[in-house]
């Protein structure tokens, strides 16, 4: 009983902090913010397919995760790059 709640009340959570970072990311005025809330959003994803994980009690959502944080490490250093020297590499 108590699981399903901490469940529920973490996913509208994580829910309500994707729809707040997906507001910034199209509210920013600066190409930083963006890229920041970019970052953000991707590990509030994150956050969402380990809860997912752990809630089917799979491990394909695990992978999903790993995945995307390397993914969205890889991106934002390189959207970082492009930003401060006008290059990727």
């Amino acid at each position: 009983m108590i699981h399903e709640t901490v469940f529920l009340v973490a996913a509208l959570w994580l829910v309500l902090l994707v729809i707040a970072c997906a507001a910034l990311v199209l509210r920013a005025r600066s190409t930083a913010s963006r890229i920041m809330a970019l970052d953000t959003l991707v590990l509030i994803l994150i956050g969402l397919l380990v809860l997912w994980s752990d809630a089917e009690g799979v491990s394909h959502y695990m992978d999903a995760a790993l995945l995307l944080a390397v993914l969205g490490f890889v991106a934002t250093l390189a959207a970082a790059r492009f930003y401060g020297d006008g290059r990727l590499f």
